[in-house]
């Protein structure tokens, strides 16, 4: 297996020059996102590759260079992120995106940092068995925390539901078929009886594969609907979750750029 790259890795069409030696990668899911994420960590951040749904800038942040890298959306993307940022140099990640929450007591626009995930992906299983855990790095997880409580933004900590699916998978009937298979027809209430906070789709991917591999990860969404509530998605809830988990990914940033935890 080739562990060092001399030319780009296949689908990021990154080399290890291109990243100027960053250790650290915010990875929303959205290649839309990423200039927006990057050019608040710093305004001189510029795009350094585009292949597929994975589009990369770099930019500086306290004399560290740092990546953004779109995910696209699912395990399987996701998975290819990690493993080819990691060739190239990178130990820490940060997923930054969206959800949906399934406790009454989240509202659209709150943050939601996740210690752990339900693997229900469909992608972690190539890398570990079922048993093992996917949990986020305690050290980016604390370090989310602190950002959101400097910043006054309303969050929630807790486990996620890491779904294959947007549709099916979360149980939602605004589908073509207006219908969700017997096997998971009641998986949202069960969920939510186990205090489970919400769903997205790349999270255990990402802390099944950075665990195996011996990476940091950490994930924080921003709440864009409810769906015990059915809230529907409007663009202004949308805009403000993604702004809010944006900027707890980029106030993390401060606590992150330590001698200590770069080592």
């Amino acid at each position: 297996m080739n562990k060092s790259t001399e030319g780009p890795v296949y689908h990021l069409n990154l080399n290890r020059e291109d990243i100027q030696g960053a250790r650290i990668a915010l990875i929303p899911g959205d290649p839309g996102r990423v200039p927006r994420i990057a050019k608040l960590v710093h305004s001189q951040a510029h795009e350094i590759a585009y292949n597929r749904e994975f589009r990369t800038f770099i930019c500086s942040f306290k004399n560290e260079n740092i990546l953004v890298t779109s995910t696209g959306i699912g395990g399987p993307s996701t998975s290819i992120v990690v493993e080819e940022l990691a060739q190239l140099g990178i130990r820490s990640f940060i997923r930054v995106g969206t959800t949906g929450a399934i406790q009454e007591n989240i509202e659209v626009g709150d943050v939601i940092i996740s210690t752990a995930s339900v693997r229900l992906d469909g992608t972690s299983v190539d890398y570990a068995p079922i048993e093992y855990p996917a949990v986020a790095s305690h050290e980016i997880t604390q370090a989310l925390i602190e950002a959101v409580q400097s910043l006054g933004i309303r969050f929630h900590v807790g486990i996620t539901a890491s779904q294959a699916t947007f549709y099916p998978g979360q149980e939602r009937c605004d589908t073509y078929s207006g219908s969700v298979i017997p096997r998971i027809k009641g998986a949202l209430e069960k969920w939510q009886s186990l205090k489970v906070l919400n769903y997205e789709m790349e999270s255990a991917t990402l802390f099944v594969t950075c665990s195996t591999l011996g990476l940091r990860a950490g994930c924080v969404t921003g709440v864009v609907s409810n769906l015990v509530k059915q809230t529907i998605i409007q663009k202004s809830g949308l805009e403000l979750a993604e702004q809010r988990a944006i900027q707890v990914a980029v106030k993390t940033l401060d606590v992150l750029i330590l001698p200590k935890f770069l080592s």
